[in-house]
């Protein structure tokens, strides 16, 4: 007998405008708890627009957005559930890899627990680094101490734009290792250009730009891709 999931992300006719620029389009999509879906489209799609938005970063212009029943925007306590993960590290780069988790950690009303944070950071390959400025990381250690930030409080949702842009192969697959053993039976929604890049941690996919174009398996949006 096939149990029923929980549905964790609705999203029901949502548009968001920039001034007269519209970078989603009436985009209606639903998730279930550890559901892996891939988000494909050309630059300037709304991958990241609408990330952030589940995210709580942004408000839409219209529509319904619920992340667990709520919005995200409006409950901050939420937002503990959203691991948010980007291109950009959104880290403090004068302050320590430890430093940087323990001021996360009182911004997320969490427990100020130390050896829970050097216990993440030894999951993410950065406990012998614990005690250098971020400003002395390379790109792929900065993108590992963004996962131990989102890991901190243990979310139910991660939210990935663009993670392994600019890395090279090495620290590609170690942030995609980390991903596949740290995140197996969370939500993932993940954006992105590389296709057996998304494969290797998604699902199925959904061709984006400003609106959905299609859904479907990854090899399906793979042959339905168009470069504008």
């Amino acid at each position: 007998m096939r149990m029923t999931k929980t549905t964790v992300i609705e999203i029901e006719n949502l548009w968001k405008r920039f001034g007269r620029r519209v970078a989603l389009r009436n985009i209606s999509l639903e998730m279930e708890e550890g559901e892996k879906v891939a988000i494909l489209g050309p630059n300037g799609a709304g991958k990241t627009t609408l990330l952030k938005i589940l995210a709580g970063q942004l408000k839409p212009s219209a529509g319904e957005v619920k992340v667990f029943g709520a919005k995200p925007w409006k409950k901050v306590e939420l937002r503990r559930k959203i691991g948010f993960v980007s291109h950009s590290s959104l880290l403090y780069r004068d302050l320590t890899a430890l430093e940087n988790l323990q001021f996360y950690s009182k911004l997320y009303g969490l427990d100020y627990d130390t050896k829970k944070m050097n216990e993440t950071l030894e999951l993410v390959g950065l406990y012998e680094q614990r005690n250098r400025r971020v400003s002395t990381f390379s790109r792929g250690m900065e993108q590992r101490l963004s996962i131990a930030r989102a890991m901190l409080a243990k979310p139910e949702i991660l939210l990935l734009d663009e993670l392994t842009s600019g890395l090279d192969l090495e620290g590609r697959n170690s942030i995609l290792s980390h991903i596949k053993k740290n995140f197996r039976d969370k939500t993932i929604l993940m954006a992105g250009h590389d296709f057996d890049e998304l494969e290797e941690v998604c699902e199925k996919g959904i061709l984006l730009n400003s609106e959905i174009k299609s859904v479907g398996s990854l090899e399906e949006i793979r042959k339905s891709w168009e470069v504008p």
